[in-house]
């Protein structure tokens, strides 16, 4: 019995690994070859534009790193990355919150602030544009009605980023909304009625209650919301190309340049490699941080 079983075991098997060949082929071929090609393309002086190429060790990255362009995007990508998870966890957090309760219109409510995750990035962006835009944009012309004079939010490199970090906290709100509400729902109903019964204040309650039992998720958020401003690249591209006088340049939106308007493969895979180490370092420690609170 147990030698048919086995064989039968092993067949499963069999089945399932050929079922999976065409899909991990496909993955090998898109996915795992090209990282490994642009790791080993880094050592090298290499173009799109010609089939040489000259081995130049680590010339790349030393060149990257004393580069003032890519040490402004490092910056700027800092400031972004600052600028949007923080504000970004605490307004998705006090949103999940109030959304828990039961009010009317609520699931019309929630899709409102989900609605905007699901939205292209190119479509969101190019609205935005338009109601930036200085002179006959929606935001400063609704300032001009209570006598405020708009800034250049995109033309102006003081107002650039921050106008590039509102919109993406307002566009990914939802997605770190509905990862609270999930949390949320765990948080046992007993604990809340017992505090009611003591007499604990909504805030008391957030503060010892809701946070604590939500680290988890909050962790989550944190880490994933931290991984997509350091890789931020869609608004960049369509609000202001990096623009104006690189206030708005980031990694990414550095490395595009230099594999796809410069032709400097090399150097690309370079910033490529770069940026991956600052991520991984960057989500582990922050991984390690928020698990020992």
């Amino acid at each position: 019995m147990h030698s048919k079983w086995k064989r039968l075991g092993n067949e499963q098997t069999k089945t399932a690994l050929l079922a999976l060949l065409p899909s991990f082929i496909l993955f090998c071929a898109f996915t795992i070859y090209p990282i490994f090609y642009s790791l080993y393309l880094s050592f090298f002086n290499a173009s799109l534009l010609s089939p040489t190429r000259a081995y130049v060790g680590l010339n790349n990255y030393v060149n990257l790193l004393q580069n003032p362009t890519f040490q402004k995007a490092v910056r700027n990508t800092i400031h972004y990355t600052i600028g949007v998870v923080p504000i970004g966890i605490a307004l998705s957090l006090c949103v999940a919150v109030l959304l828990n309760n039961k009010l009317r219109f609520r699931n019309f409510f929630r899709a409102a602030f989900f609605a905007p995750v699901v939205t292209s990035m190119v479509a969101v962006s190019i609205v935005w544009t338009w109601m930036l835009e200085p002179n006959y944009g929606l935001i400063n012309g609704v300032l001009a009605k209570v006598g405020i004079a708009g800034p250049g939010w995109l033309t102006d490199p003081a107002w650039s980023m921050t106008s590039v970090i509102l919109l993406s906290i307002w566009k990914n709100l939802g997605f770190n909304m509905v990862i609270f509400l999930a949390g949320l729902q765990d948080i046992p109903i007993e604990i809340n009625e017992s505090a009611d019964l003591d007499g604990v204040t909504s805030f008391q309650k957030f503060r010892y209650i809701t946070i604590p039992m939500m680290r988890s998720s909050i962790a989550f958020a944190s880490i994933v919301s931290m991984i997509k401003s350091m890789q931020v690249f869609g608004q960049i591209y369509v609000m202001t190309g990096g623009g104006p006088a690189n206030s708005t340049m980031v990694v990414v939106y550095y490395l595009y340049q230099q594999a796809f308007e410069f032709y400097r493969s090399g150097y690309a895979s370079a910033v490529a490699w770069v940026l991956f180490a600052a991520i991984l370092i960057l989500t582990l420690a922050q991984n390690r941080l928020l698990k020992s609170q």
